[in-house]
């Protein structure tokens, strides 16, 4: 590689300054050379002293940190601001509520210098300090009963894979050819990586590029964000067929299975208990093998909210959505605007 290559990794952050911290030890720890490194803090328009946490940052590690600001204009907004002042040949993006594995790095410049993909895409997971709850969300985030078989999780993927910017990367040409990040609220990253694949530009799944992705820390948070996630989900549709496949239905289609299965087993004149058990026992035995997958027992418990938190959560989002779009031919939806994180 040219001695002056140089990697720009972009991190937009909004009142994320209990977090930040994780995420700048985590690129001092890199197993790779930090001179060549500029991490582009894209502040969008924080009010919790984000700015004063990265001038201390600045004095305490080995590469470049650059601090950018903006007022309050959304996530994709402030990838693009990142974007515009950064100067690496390779662009990463990282969130700012994640920290990047001590190979992360090193791993994303073999594969490029390899493959010479234009775009690349690798999976988030969860640490050992990580609570209990993140522990669980990170489990039905990345199972392949759940979501994990499209975000990015495995070689055998259940659908098309589209990279996204909590763990993400683009050459400069494939900027220089799509642009940048689209208006869209949630689900931009999605977006632009549609672009980039309309684009032909060969995209890697690097599976070992993992970060550490602390994600919601409440109940509420998460039902909030997965239902944005399934609002976003039919958004993507109307801008592209390509971005809403079968498997996009099937959270909706078990809520409605649900609903009109209760009247009726009830009509056959099953208990309540064995009605009970017929929907519980699928949901008991995937929790019981999360737990022990993460070998944590004490999360199984919440696995059994959390599971059918995200699968309510986006089938809600999701039906509400399809109905005011493709049925009525109405706007775009936003879903939880105001309060989106409390």
């Amino acid at each position: 590689m040219d001695s002056a290559f140089l990697i720009s990794i972009i991190t937009p952050t909004y009142n994320r300054a209990d977090e930040l911290a994780h995420l700048f030890d985590s690129i001092e720890k890199q197993n790779t050379n930090l001179e060549k490194i500029e991490l582009i803090i894209s502040d969008d328009g924080s009010t919790d002293g984000t700015k004063a946490l990265v001038q201390l940052w600045k004095e305490k590690v080995h590469y470049k940190i650059k601090y950018i600001s903006q007022e309050n204009k959304g996530p994709g907004a402030a990838r693009n601001h990142g974007l515009k002042t950064s100067s690496g040949d390779l662009i990463l993006f990282i969130d700012s509520d994640c920290e990047a594995h001590p190979d992360w790095i090193k791993l994303i410049l073999n594969d490029f210098k390899k493959n010479k993909f234009g775009a690349f895409g690798g999976p988030d997971g969860a640490k050992e300090d990580f609570t209990d709850l993140q522990k669980a969300i990170d489990y039905s985030m990345t199972s392949m009963f759940t979501t994990g078989g499209i975000r990015g999780h495995s070689d055998k993927m259940l659908s098309k894979f589209f990279p996204r910017t909590h763990n993400m990367g683009i050459s400069r040409e494939i900027y220089n050819l799509v642009g940048g990040f689209g208006n869209l609220r949630h689900g931009q990253d999605i977006e632009f990586s549609n672009r980039i694949r309309k684009a032909g530009a060969k995209i890697s799944f690097i599976k070992k590029a993992l970060v550490y992705h602390r994600r919601r820390t409440s109940l509420k948070q998460f039902f909030k964000q997965v239902f944005n996630w399934g609002v976003a989900r039919v958004n993507l549709g109307k801008i592209d067929s390509d971005m809403l496949e079968p498997i996009h239905f099937l959270p909706t289609l078990s809520i409605l299975v649900t609903i009109i299965s209760l009247p009726l087993l009830s009509s056959l004149n099953l208990s309540v208990l064995v009605i009970l058990l017929i929907f519980f026992l699928p949901l008991l035995f995937l929790s019981i093998y999360g737990a022990y997958i993460k070998n944590e027992i004490k999360i199984l418990p919440l696995l059994l909210l959390v599971i059918p938190i995200q699968i309510m959560g986006y089938g809600i989002g999701f039906l509400q959505a399809y109905i005011r779009r493709f049925i009525f031919n109405k706007n775009e939806l936003i879903g939880f605007n105001k309060n989106y994180y409390k």
